[in-house]
């Protein structure tokens, strides 16, 4: 999604074995979810919800303590003509759906 800009928010439910969460290994790696996230906003995609939909995909299936994934995404100068302000999607993905 190269040549615009964007305002990405991600939450991703998950369940710890342990509580309390006290070690990287009973959670999820969010620097890796960032870096999961910079890759694939590097590719250009003609649709916001293709770029959400994978993301939330792979989130699932990299991070096996991930349940559910709540993604929005906002364009924010959308070329259209007059418009000001932002466009955006937002989409939840749980794991029992997939």
């Amino acid at each position: 999604m190269l040549g615009n800009h964007f305002e990405l928010n991600i939450t991703i439910r998950h369940s710890p074995e342990r509580i309390p969460v006290k070690h990287l290994s009973d959670s999820i790696d969010y620097v890796s979810v960032y870096e999961l996230v910079k890759n694939r906003m590097a590719i250009a995609t003609p649709l916001l919800e293709t770029v959400v939909t994978e993301i939330a995909l792979e989130i699932l299936q990299r991070f096996a303590l991930a349940e559910q994934v709540s993604i929005s995404i906002r364009k924010m100068y959308p070329p259209i003509p007059g418009m000001i302000g932002s466009v955006g999607i937002s989409f939840e993905l749980n794991r029992k759906e997939l």
